[in-house]
């Protein structure tokens, strides 16, 4: 095993252990999180089949790089890659506590079973939908209930604002989603500091990140503003924001819609919602994926 700091080694080719973790696991999004948020030590663990990067963090415990609120998935790369851990761990002087975080079943499952004597907890889960190949299909496969809130809804939303639509051609679309970040009431507003905005416009240069503007055929105003990531098989929804002057006319639910009716429409087959229990998830058909921790000491 090989102990080092150099983020451009080969190793992060490897396949992650939990697999549709999209962007999580990848150099681009670690790196780019240690760049704004790093503090402590940075250990990349790297062997044959294996690459950990772990953050020795200020408070003395060994976690993986990417805080829980800002990082959805973790999940160490290549199948060697909880033996590799192990390794580490055991390393390490005595009383040296540990805890990863945010990891689906197949880590969590991978990492208990070479870290003898953790504690696998259960955490907030992300939740997925399975997307059919018509958005026809999915607006029928919710109950009676939910169809006729969300035409309300989007009925609301044209009489007020116009036929929603996607805005294209908008000179800094990261600019207006961290803008209504900002104007959001309560804990959101305060969500979007400066360091965070530039977190998300280096994070925007990844490959699939996407931000998404919404507003009416009436102008050229965006309403509600969504960033997310995609790949071959699905879009994972990162963040998202409205304008609350429009709040009256449901911008949020209404710009869901449209994202997931852009997913089916471009051939993806998961739209993960990440991190959170929020009922609508639940009322679009959305599933539970559950998150676990492992903790301990050395």
């Amino acid at each position: 095993m090989r102990v080092h700091s150099n983020w451009s080694t080969d190793g992060f080719a490897l396949t992650p252990v939990a697999s549709q973790t999209s962007v999580f696991p990848s150099r681009g999004f670690l790196e780019t999180w240690w760049k704004h948020f790093g503090t402590g030590e940075l250990r990349i663990l790297e062997a044959a089949e294996a690459l950990v990067p772990l953050w020795h963090r200020p408070d003395g415990v060994v976690a993986f790089v990417g805080d829980s609120d800002l990082t959805d998935y973790h999940s160490p790369l290549g199948s060697a890659s909880a033996g590799t851990i192990a390794g580490y761990l055991a390393q390490l002087p005595g009383q040296t506590a540990y805890h990863f975080d945010s990891l689906p079943g197949e880590a969590a499952e991978a990492l208990g079973a070479v870290l003898v004597g953790s504690a696998v907890e259960e955490e907030e889960a992300a939740y997925r939908l399975i997307l059919p190949g018509s958005a026809d299909v999915l607006w029928q496969s919710l109950t009676k209930k939910e169809r006729h809130e969300l035409r309300r809804k989007r009925r609301r939303f044209t009489e007020s604002l116009g036929e929603p639509r996607l805005l294209q051609g908008t000179q800094d679309p990261m600019g207006v989603f961290a803008e209504m970040h900002r104007m959001a009431p309560g804990e959101k507003g305060s969500f979007m500091t400066e360091e965070r905005e530039a977190f998300f416009r280096d994070l925007v240069a990844l490959p699939g990140a996407r931000v998404d503007l919404i507003g009416g055929a009436a102008d050229n105003d965006a309403v509600a503003a969504a960033f997310g990531f995609e790949d071959v098989s699905g879009y994972y929804l990162y963040n998202s924001a409205y304008h609350p002057d429009r709040a009256a006319a449901s911008p949020g639910i209404v710009a869901l819609t449209l994202l997931l009716e852009g997913a089916i429409a471009r051939g993806r087959t998961v739209f993960d919602f990440l991190k959170g229990d929020e009922t609508y998830k639940s009322r679009l058909g959305a599933v539970a994926r559950p998150l676990f921790s492992v903790r301990g000491v050395t």
